[in-house]
C-alpha cells in the first residue's frame, strides 16, 4: 500500500537548522579551516574579532565594542577569538564567554553568554545567557563581576 503522506519541508516541520544557524556553522567551519591553514600562533585573533564587530549593524556594533572593552578590562587573561562568526573570549583555548548579535539571528535583542568553562556555578541552577539591549553603568558592573568570577 502506498503512503499518502506529503513531503514536509524542514521549515514547515520546524526541524533542522534555520538559515541563520547554517550560516553560523559555515562561519565556524571557516574559522577552523583558517586557523589550521595559517597556524594558530600566526593569527591575530583580536584583529579578527574587531573586524567582525566592524561589520555589524550600528546597534550591535555599539554593544559589541563596549562588551569587547569590558571583557578586556575585567578579564584580560581571556583571549579574543571568533566563535560561530561572533566575538568570543577563551580561557586556555576553550570559549568561556561570547557575544551574539541580534541582527545575525534576527532576534529582538543581542545576547551575552557563558559556556560551561565559566566558573559561575551556584547550587543547582544559575543563568548562563543574558539578553542585552543596552549597556548601562549598572549592567556593565554586573557583567564585569560575572566575567571576573567566570574567569576564576
Amino acid at each position: 500500500m502506498r503512503s499518502t503522506r506529503t513531503a514536509v519541508t524542514v521549515d514547515e516541520a520546524r526541524e533542522g537548522f534555520t538559515e541563520e544557524e547554517r550560516a553560523a556553522m559555515k562561519d565556524r567551519a571557516k574559522e577552523v579551516r583558517g586557523a589550521a591553514r595559517r597556524g594558530a600562533a600566526k593569527a591575530d585573533p583580536e584583529a579578527e574579532v574587531l573586524a567582525k564587530i566592524a561589520e555589524m549593524t550600528a546597534a550591535d556594533r555599539a554593544l559589541a565594542t563596549r562588551i569587547h572593552g569590558l571583557v578586556r578590562a575585567a578579564a584580560p587573561e581571556l583571549t579574543p577569538r571568533l566563535w560561530y562568526g561572533m566575538p568570543a573570549y577563551a580561557k586556555n583555548g576553550k570559549v568561556l564567554c561570547f557575544f551574539k548579535c541580534a541582527q545575525k539571528f534576527r532576534t529582538r535583542y543581542a545576547e551575552f553568554g557563558f559556556s560551561d568553562v565559566a566558573a559561575l556555578d551556584d547550587g543547582t541552577f544559575w543563568p548562563i545567557s543574558f539578553a542585552l539591549t543596552e549597556l548601562t553603568d549598572e549592567v556593565e558592573a554586573r557583567l564585569a563581576d560575572l566575567l571576573r568570577r567566570a574567569a576564576g
